[in-house]
This record gives structure tokens, sequence and C-alpha cells, in this order.
């Protein structure tokens, strides 16, 4: 009799705890990679901060994130000044002198255009997620949509009516790498989903799925659910299935 009890409380400690992992170890780790992120700035930018402007100097501690705001600061200062006629003639001389350089060019440019395209506004970026039959048929990879750009590749292999897309194919969890493919735009399914649900059911490994929406459809005048103006084959097909089993019994 007492053994019932004793197992009955010790389940609810341990769900208990449970509840309490899952609400403290998401807020742990991000303050750990926030305070980590601001450490690493500081480190960088308080060496160059002269004594008599810092905090630090004044102070019996040292005070965390004053590099960071320092940073930010000058970043937006410099943005500010490439702004004008100035700062673009400045910058266009520095991107000169670079570009005479065989080594660093190279990978000044490939910077430069990896953040312009990520941080720019101009939809550049991946546009929609979709699914592809990788790396058999029958077995269907999450990608991410990359805009319908002319390039030299979709030249070469467009299929008239049909033109190749560039899809992004990232790995779980790391979502930053993957595989880059070219496919028929008729060989992909395009989600609903965002770009965000996407990139969080990948780094989940498939735990935490976005919700289905219901397709909202027009009847009328009104806006109604799309599966229930368009039911399943399935779910049409069981009234009468149900109707020809009542008809086939005997009569008693």
């Amino acid at each position: 009799m007492s053994d019932a009890p004793r197992t009955s409380g010790m389940t609810r400690l341990r769900n208990y705890f449970l509840t309490g992992f899952i609400v403290c170890a998401p807020l742990a780790i991000t303050a750990y990679i926030a305070w980590s992120f601001i450490g690493w700035v500081d480190s960088w930018v308080k060496p160059y901060i002269p004594a008599r402007y810092s905090p630090d100097t004044y102070l019996p501690f040292p005070v965390p994130g004053f590099g960071l705001i320092v940073a930010l600061i000058l970043i937006t200062l410099i943005g500010f000044m490439t702004a004008n006629i100035v700062g673009r003639a400045i910058v266009n001389f520095g991107e000169r002198l670079l570009g005479r350089m065989p080594l660093v060019r190279g990978i000044y440019g490939s910077l430069k255009q990896i953040f312009q395209t990520v941080l720019s506004n101009k939809g550049d970026m991946f546009r929609q997620v979709g699914l592809v039959e990788y790396p058999r048929k029958g077995v269907w990879s999450l990608v991410f949509v990359a805009s319908e750009k002319e390039t030299e590749i979709n030249r070469k292999l467009d299929q008239e009516g049909d033109p190749m897309i560039a899809v992004f194919m990232p790995c779980t969890p790391n979502p930053t790498t993957g595989f880059l493919m070219y496919v028929l735009k008729s060989d992909i399914v395009l989600l609903d989903m965002t770009i965000e649900d996407g990139a969080r059911l990948i780094v989940s490994a498939g735990l935490v799925a976005p919700e289905v929406k219901p397709k909202m459809v027009t009847v009328n005048g009104e806006p109604i659910d799309g599966d229930l103006a368009n039911p399943p084959v399935g779910a049409l097909a069981q009234p009468a299935r149900k109707s020809r089993t009542a008809s086939s019994r005997p009569n008693k």
C-alpha cells in the first residue's frame, strides 16, 4: 500500500523537474550566448578605448557591454558618414585599393556580397520553403527556394516552360550548411510555412513543427475553411460506403 503513494510522489517530482528544466534551459542558454557575445565584443573594442574615457578606470569593477555600445555608435557614425558624397568617395577609393590585391579582393568581394544579400531588403534572400525529392524518389527534403534570377546556369539548363530554380537544402541541426542545387520548378512542392518556421523545423530535427493553418477560401463572398469547402476524397466516400453497407445487411 505504501509503494503507490511513493511512486506517485516521485513521478510528480520528476514532472516538476522536467517542467522547470524546459523553462530554465532556453533562458540559461540565451543568457549565456548573449553574455558571451558581449564579452567577445568588449575584448575587441575596450583595448582601443583611451583610459580616460573608459568607465573601468574610475570604477572598482568592469562595466560589461560598454565596448558593445561604443562599437554600435562607431558603426552608426561610419554609416552616416558613408551616406554622403565624401564618405562614398573614400569607400570607393578603399575598395579600388582592395581590388588590386589578388588574395584580399576575392575574400572582400565575397563577404561584401553575402552581407549585402543578408542585410538588404531587396528580396534577394530565400523567399519560400519547399520540398524536393532527395536523395531518392519517395524521400522528401526541405529546401529554401531562392529568387528566380537569370544566370548562366539557368540559361544552360533551361527547359522550355519549366525553368531551373536555385534551392538551398540545409543540414540538420545547423541550417547554415547544406547543398546548393538547381532543380526544375515543377519538381518543387511549395509550402505555406515561413522561412523562420522552416529553420526551426531543421534546427529541432523535426521536433518543432509549425502549426497547420487552415487554408481560407471564399464561398458566396464569405471566407471559410478550405478543407470544409473541399473535403478530402476519403471523407466524401465515407457516407456512400456506410449507405452501401447498411443496404447490404439482410432485413430481420
